[in-house]
C-alpha cells in the first residue's frame, strides 16, 4: 500500500483556488492530485510522471475526476515545454513529492531495492536506455567513484567501485549488494548501510534526479501567478539542499543591488518562504508510515513579476512599450 508523505501539509500549502491551474509534477499513484481535484470546480491539473504504469493506474483512480486533469507522460524537468504544448504559460500552484512510492521499491522486477533480488534496473521510465545494469557494468572506475562520493557521500567510495569492476558482469541486485558488503570493514555494517546509500546514488545517476530537480525548480518559479506557491518534499539530504538553496537565492534580493538606499523592482525577491525552516512528518505519520521518516516540506510564493512579462502583454494589446513594475 502506498502513502502519499506530508499529504495535507503540502496540499494545505498550496493554498488552492477553486479555479486555479496547477501541476502535480510528481504523479506517482495519485494522492497529492486527488487532493488538488477535490478542491477545483472550474480549474484544472496537469499531472506529469515519466512512470507509464503510474499514469496509467492514477488515470483510473481519477477517473471521476476526468474532465478536469490532464495526465502527461514526461519528466518534470520537461515542465516549461509541455505546459507550451497546451497552451498554458502560467500556474498557480505545483506540488512535487521527490520520494519513490511503495509499489515502486517493493516491485521486484524494477530493481530498485537491494533488499529483494532482480535484475539490476532502476528506471522510473522504462523507456530509457540507461539502467543500473549499464552504470553497473560499463562506467569506468572513475565515474563509479565520482557518483558514489557525490551522491552516497561514502567514505568508501573507490574501494568499491574498484571491486565492482573486477566482479563484471554483475547481473542482479543481489550480486551487487555481496560486492558492496565485501568491499568494507564488518565494524563498518554495524553502524552504517553502504548498500542503501550506493543503491540510492546508481538510482539518482540513472534517473538523473538532482540534474532535473535544478532544472525544474527555476522554471517552476518563473511561470508562477503572482500568490501562486510551489510544495516540494525531499527525502535525502542532495536533494533538500538543492530545494533549499534555490528558494532561499530567489528569496533575498540580489547581492549586486543589497546595499544600494532603493532596490531597482527588477532585483526586488520573486518569492517568499512560507516556511524557513523545513515541515517534517508528524508522529502519527511517522507510526503509519516508517518510510516517511526523512521527509522534509518546504513551500515558497511567488511576490514579483519580470516586468517582460508586463510588458509583453502591453505589447500583444498594441500599446506603447513602457516598464510598469508591479507585485
Amino acid at each position: 500500500m502506498h502513502y502519499s508523505v506530508l499529504l495535507s501539509e503540502s496540499i494545505e500549502g498550496l493554498n488552492i483556488q477553486e479555479n486555479g491551474i496547477y501541476v502535480d509534477g510528481t504523479l506517482g499513484y495519485g494522492g497529492h492530485s486527488e487532493e488538488i481535484l477535490k478542491r477545483l470546480t472550474n480549474g484544472h491539473l496537469y499531472a506529469f510522471d515519466n512512470d507509464i504504469e503510474a499514469i496509467e493506474y492514477s488515470r483510473k483512480r481519477l477517473d471521476k475526476y476526468k474532465d478536469k486533469v490532464t495526465f502527461i507522460h514526461s519528466n518534470f524537468e520537461n515542465l516549461k515545454e509541455k505546459l507550451e504544448e497546451v497552451n498554458v504559460s502560467t500556474i498557480d500552484g505545483i506540488v512535487l513529492d521527490l520520494g519513490f512510492s511503495s509499489p515502486q521499491i517493493d516491485d521486484p522486477n524494477r530493481g530498485f531495492s537491494f533488499m529483494k533480488d532482480a535484475r539490476l534496473d532502476m528506471r522510473m521510465d522504462k523507456s530509457q536506455k540507461i539502467s543500473a545494469y549499464e552504470v553497473v557494468n560499463e562506467y569506468k572506475e572513475e565515474k563509479l567513484t565520482e557518483i558514489f562520493y557525490k551522491y552516497a557521500e561514502e567514505k568508501f567510495s573507490r574501494v568499491i567501485a574498484k571491486n565492482i569492476v573486477a566482479r563484471r558482469p554483475i547481473e542482479s541486485t543481489m550480486e551487487l549488494v555481496d560486492v558492496i558488503k565485501s568491499s568494507v570493514p564488518t565494524k563498518y555494517m554495524l553502524t552504517r548501510h553502504p548498500e542503501r546509500v550506493i543503491f540510492q546514488a546508481i538510482r539518482i545517476e540513472v534517473n538523473r534526479e538532482l540534474i532535473v530537480l535544478e532544472k525544474v525548480l527555476p522554471d517552476a518559479i518563473e511561470m508562477l501567478n503572482i500568490g501562486g506557491r510551489i510544495s516540494v518534499i525531499t527525502f535525502h539530504s542532495l536533494e533538500d539542499r538543492i530545494v533549499k538553496q534555490t528558494f532561499k537565492k530567489a528569496s533575498e534580493v540580489d547581492k549586486l543591488v543589497s546595499g544600494l538606499p532603493v532596490i531597482p523592482e527588477e532585483y526586488k525577491p520573486k518569492i517568499k518562504l512560507i516556511n524557513k525552516k523545513p515541515i517534517l512528518p508528524s508522529d502519527i505519520e511517522l507510526q503509519e508510515n516508517t518510510r516517511s521518516k526523512s521527509a522534509k516540506l518546504r513551500i515558497i510564493e511567488r511576490v514579483w513579476l519580470k516586468w517582460k512579462r508586463q510588458l509583453h502583454q502591453l505589447q500583444k494589446l498594441n500599446l506603447k512599450r513602457e516598464k510598469k513594475w508591479f507585485y
